[in-house]
């Protein structure tokens, strides 16, 4: 009888162990087959030193402490020379914006992206099964997901989703909702679209916490294909291994650094306030505690457990907390992550997450160069930084990559993938890539208008700037 009942134990507990392994087996997984970043094919779009100031001078809102702000703010932002603006801005028309505008921006990215990776895929329209777009900005009826439907004749049944307002971060909260879609459909094909819509939404008013905008922001977006099919795990680039959003919208400090109102003169715009480091130190600490388990070694997580029990006298430093955006006590993410993908918001933004996580150079080369090259295009940033790793050739099969992110609301936004086989193709950076990285990334604005702060020259040089 007790051989028996160790022999019914053995076979239940065989039962019960490959139970579980046929559900993890068919746990669904998200995986992306390929991505396709937006650049424009008209040089006429560059926002170079010249261009940015015709822009700049046409404001005739501005004085000479708004342009001292903004050659301040322009130098040390760490954009580059070849970053693309709308045509609307390019053609002196940002003040009077229409909806044809609007459309045609939104068209021109979304349109040449999707076209591009529908070809380098040879997937259909047909086969897409989940559609995102996401686009804070601008919202038209019908919605851009439909745009995108009735343009290539999409199935009836394809579910289309449209995010508005979500910031910077948007991309992987798109990423996030594709991923429990497909705990839902099986063996199907989803689509991501993130972009931002610059053209109507320059801001033309003098407002220093809103000029910074126009100062970082440009053109750019990116369409990804992901699937849950496990036949095509082999064809993929990237596989998600983990996901954590927070939000800190309950506070009325984090919710209002980042917004968009219009000025005291009724001009529209996004205002960046003072506390938007606070509110992103802050709440990438909160992250961090839920991330962190998911992502390191057990070695390493004790070894990180020990080092807070020791500093427990200086909790606010335990994990980052604080305002001061140092370094995290004890924790070495290394361990768990090969690259980080840092979005390009900002040469301060790189800098401080950069810092407290003690990354080095070339950490955050990516993420500044990103930057330097196509600027913040919002949502889409990630990718073009993706792009550089692949087209640098760093990204080889197992790596493990973690996405950075911060967007209004307030937002951090934060994923782990993992590479699924070796990435070398050059995409966007293809005609630039050998003159990267650069060791120089100061801004030729204060060669060419240094003398605006020699207070003998500045007010004549002012009056003939703006008569020209």
């Amino acid at each position: 009888m007790e051989e028996l009942m160790m022999a019914i134990s053995f076979i239940l507990f065989l039962f019960t162990l490959i139970k579980l392994l046929l559900q993890w087996r068919n746990q669904p997984s998200c995986y992306m087959l390929a991505y396709q970043c937006y650049k424009p094919s008209d040089p006429t779009r560059k926002l170079d030193t010249d261009s940015c100031v015709r822009v700049i001078l046409r404001n005739k809102n501005l004085g000479l402490d708004e342009y001292r702000f903004l050659l301040k703010t322009i130098v040390s932002s760490g954009i580059g020379e070849h970053t693309y603006a709308p045509k609307n801005v390019i053609e002196g028309r940002e003040e009077t914006p229409t909806l044809n505008d609007s459309l045609s921006e939104m068209d021109d990215i979304i349109f040449n992206t999707l076209d591009n990776l529908f070809a380098k895929t040879n997937v259909s329209p047909s086969d897409i099964k989940i559609l995102v777009v996401s686009v804070s900005l601008f919202s038209p009826s019908p919605c851009l997901t439909s745009r995108i439907v009735n343009h290539y004749k999409m199935r009836e049944d394809v579910k289309a989703f449209n995010l508005s307002g979500m910031g910077c971060s948007a991309s992987i909260v798109a990423i996030d909702l594709v991923n429990n879609l497909f705990k839902c459909y099986e063996n199907c094909y989803a689509i991501v679209v993130a972009t931002e819509s610059i053209g109507p939404n320059w801001y033309s008013g003098k407002e220093k916490q809103m000029i910074l905008s126009n100062c970082l922001f440009r053109s750019g977006g990116c369409s990804m294909l992901f699937t849950n099919r496990r036949d095509l795990r082999h064809q993929a680039m990237l596989k998600l291994k983990c996901l954590v959003r927070t939000h800190l919208g309950a506070n009325d400090e984090a919710y209002q650094c980042c917004i968009q109102v219009e000025d005291d003169n009724g001009y529209r715009g996004f205002r960046l306030t003072k506390n938007l480091p606070k509110a992103a130190a802050k709440i990438f600490a909160m992250n961090l505690r839920v991330l962190v388990p998911k992502i390191l070694p057990l070695r390493e997580l004790l070894h990180l457990a020990i080092a807070n029990s020791l500093s427990q006298k200086k909790p606010k430093e335990a994990m980052g907390g604080g305002g001061g955006g140092g370094q995290v006590v004890g924790l070495n993410l290394k361990t768990g992550v090969d690259h980080f993908c840092i979005h390009p918001g900002g040469r301060a933004v790189i800098d401080s997450v950069g810092k407290s996580l003690g990354l080095n150079s070339y950490d955050l080369e990516p993420a500044r160069m990103a930057l330097h090259r196509f600027g913040n295009t919002s949502s889409a940033g990630f990718w073009y930084v993706f792009g550089y790793m692949e087209a640098k050739k760093r990204l080889k099969k197992g790596d493990r990559i973690l996405m950075i992110s911060f967007g209004a609301g307030f937002k951090c936004n934060n994923c782990a993938w993992e590479v699924s086989r070796d990435l070398e193709d050059e995409n966007v950076w293809k005609d630039c890539i050998q003159s990267y990285p650069l060791q120089n990334l100061v801004n030729p604005f204060m060669e060419k208008y240094s003398w605006i702060y020699d207070e003998c020259l500045n007010f004549i040089r002012t009056i003939e700037l703006t008569s020209t």
